[in-house]
């Protein structure tokens, strides 16, 4: 993965620059706006096309889901070096990936869609990172007093292909028209492109995260440690995105008027805070899960399932927030989670540290 090893950056640098655009170019194509992939998101809209709730929200099924996912995988496959793993912490990683879902959808994006909507002009997103780096760097300081969620270990062949599998089903049952998804006949909200570019675009962008091992919460931890790689593509991620929204229209300065977004700005950084601290804990985004799914990790798959039920979750509790700002109910549903999750933080810490001290 060429942002965590040695060597030239430069190549990833370019290549992560092309997955901003691709994103950008999504959006020109019919997604909603700044949200040409968006793993909280479009996992909620799955959850929805499921009908894993009744309430209002988006039920349609993302190709760009089973994309992304395909991406890693296909990449993995032709370079031979696909690799089952698996590790322990399942209830942990199952858990964090529901307030992950929660935090993300009162903000209105996971770290990935944070990073376009910057590219795209949205001053509240720009506000929002004054919450999401230092939810990871909190989680930074846990992790050098000892916390971890587990290591991953090789494991056999069929466990790392459940994760594919699952969103191969999802897209055999789109195709088959049990689900509802970007296709003739399919109108109104929620906004998408057509299904074959979503699906071809964003195994492009499965492939390049997964070469480069790219994901935004690597980049803000990158604010608190050596080397810097990550946050510069983190960076170049947003500019991609930002040129080609530019050249197609779709990019406006501000607070007013963005696309899938709200001016609570105060609830913005308290829920970042939250997908700060569970992304770092869980050790990565929801788009970053998805691609650890393509590539074998049984791991990510739990995490991601936690994503897709705690989207549900949002939607079902009426926590999720629109264009008209936060819920009541949303902002409990962060603090809570904001609290539970150091709480369990501590704890597996201390659990750690006495470990090593007995030792």
């Amino acid at each position: 993965m060429m942002l965590r090893r040695d060597g030239s950056p430069w190549l990833a640098f370019a290549l992560v620059l092309a997955a901003g655009a691709a994103c950008a170019a999504l959006v020109a194509l019919g997604n909603p706006g700044n949200m040409g992939v968006c793993g909280a998101c479009f996992l909620r809209d799955a959850s929805g096309a499921l009908g894993f709730f009744s309430s209002k929200g988006p039920k349609i099924f993302r190709p760009e889901l089973m994309g992304v996912v395909a991406g890693a995988l296909v990449l993995a496959l032709a370079r031979r070096n696909f690799v089952a793993r698996s590790g322990s912490y399942a209830a942990a990683r199952f858990g964090l990936g529901v307030f992950m879902a929660i935090g993300a959808l009162v903000f209105l994006g996971c770290p990935f869609r944070m990073m376009q909507r910057i590219g795209g002009g949205d001053v509240s997103a720009m506000i929002g990172l004054l919450g999401f780096v230092p939810g990871v760097g909190v989680a930074v300081w846990f992790e050098k007093r000892g916390y971890s969620i587990g290591r991953t270990t090789p494991a056999p062949a069929a466990l790392g292909a459940i994760g594919p599998a699952f969103f191969v089903g999802l897209t055999a049952l789109f195709l088959g028209g049990v689900l509802v998804g970007p296709g003739p006949g399919v109108g109104g909200p929620p906004a998408h492109a057509p299904w074959l570019q979503s699906l071809g675009i964003a195994t492009a962008v499965g492939a390049v995260l997964s070469v480069t091992g790219f994901c935004v919460v690597s980049g803000a931890r990158q604010v608190f440690l050596a080397p810097k790689r990550m946050l510069v593509a983190t960076a170049l991620l947003a500019a991609g995105y930002a040129a080609v929204a530019m050249l197609t229209g779709h990019f406006s300065l501000g607070v007013a008027g963005q696309p899938a977004a709200h001016g609570d700005h105060v609830w913005n950084v308290l829920a970042l805070v939250l997908v700060g601290l569970t992304a770092a804990f869980a050790g990565g985004c929801p788009v970053r899960q998805l691609v650890m799914t393509g590539e074998g990790n049984g791991d990510a798959f739990t995490t991601t399932m936690g994503v897709l039920v705690g989207g549900a979750l949002a939607h079902t509790l009426g926590l999720a927030s629109s264009g008209a700002g936060t819920t009541n109910a949303g902002r409990v549903a962060v603090v809570i989670g904001i609290v539970v999750v150091v709480a369990y933080a501590a704890a597996i810490t201390a659990r750690h540290r006495a470990d090593s001290t007995a030792s």
